[in-house]
């Protein structure tokens, strides 16, 4: 299962950036606002929840980088307990099993409240939206008044993906950091260094991640390393048993469920892209198949349709390419 970034504690995702904001605090010009920058999954709510501790006074470990904490300390503890009475954090909210499209007006009211009042244990009080970017128009707004009258000793974190679609007022009013995507090398080093994991295998799972290190610290761990496995070995075979594909289904129930269908999808369709570049030329159905499943979760989680289903259709795709390759494309 995927780690939230609030648990997160050996991974510095930007020595620069985290440099960045020591230097403001060390100086006495910590800015009210920081706009965190850059593609998702470079590890912007990482850092946003790294600097919120250092806010919040978490003891601090320096073997773990500049922002570093120790998970063991009682204001990591609250914080990854989501019950620090100095922290908010504002991010789509679940209805029914289903995330919402949007942080809504009604969640971006509970800032100026919650920036009125005094730190009850820290110095400062710090909010945290994850991302800016689902922010409706009138949450937007509403944040806008909160930025144009800056809370003292409240300091937010504005996470965006895509910054230069946020309103230019909330843009000018922050102070603004970037986290760029990291290289193939630096992310194996990076596994490397936290696993026991080396060579070719890391370097492997530094392709797969994608210029993230959440990503690929998760990728690396004994759970989605056997998902990958298994996917592998589903596209490589000639057939699915079925009772192997039953039992894989049962755990799509819940919230744990649609994470573990989400995995299992992605490398499934990592391993048919793989099987499509593998075969050059003649790689035009499992293109077409690693497309399709590319749009599986979205649409799942979009319309609501039923994890075993789509599990089941996919893999009847996955054996239509098959023959297909088996007749030479005929």
């Amino acid at each position: 299962m995927t780690s939230h970034p609030r648990d997160r504690f050996d991974l510095s995702p930007s020595a620069a950036a985290e440099a960045a904001f020591v230097d403001a605090q060390a100086r006495g010009r910590m800015h009210h606002a920081w706009l965190l920058c850059g593609p998702e999954g470079v590890g912007k709510a990482t850092f946003a929840y790294r600097a919120a501790r250092r806010l919040l006074g978490a003891a601090t470990d320096i073997s773990r980088g500049p922002l570093g904490a120790r998970p063991g300390d009682p204001v990591s503890q609250l914080i990854s307990a989501q019950s620090h009475p100095d922290l908010l954090v504002l991010e789509r909210l679940s209805d029914g099993g289903k995330v919402k499209k949007s942080i809504s007006v009604d969640q971006a009211r509970d800032l100026p409240e919650f920036f009125s009042k005094s730190p009850s244990q820290a110095s400062h009080r710090v909010a945290i939206i994850d991302a800016a970017d689902d922010l409706n128009m009138n949450a937007a707004n509403a944040l806008l008044k909160v930025l144009e009258e800056p809370p003292e000793r409240g300091v937010l974190f504005l996470i965006s993906h895509a910054a230069g679609r946020l309103l230019p007022t909330i843009r000018s009013r922050c102070r603004r950091l970037t986290f760029a995507p990291w290289t193939d090398a630096a992310v194996a080093d990076l596994i490397e260094t936290k696993t026991e994991l080396a060579g070719e295998e890391a370097a492997r799972i530094a392709v797969m991640a994608r210029g993230s290190p959440g990503a690929a610290l998760d990728l690396a761990s004994a759970a989605n390393l056997e998902v990958d496995r298994l996917a592998q070995a589903w596209v490589a075979a000639p057939a699915v048993e079925r009772a192997e594909q039953m039992a894989i289904a049962d755990g799509f129930r819940g919230a744990e469920g649609q994470a573990r269908f989400e995995s299992l999808i992605d490398r499934l369709a990592a391993a048919v892209k793989a099987r499509s570049l593998a075969e050059g030329a003649a790689g035009a159905a499992w293109a077409d198949l690693w497309t399709r499943l590319s749009d599986l979760p979205d649409r799942a989680a979009a319309i609501n349709l039923d994890r075993a289903d789509l599990l089941n259709g996919a893999l009847a795709d996955l054996a239509r390419v098959k023959a297909q390759a088996a007749m030479g494309g005929r």
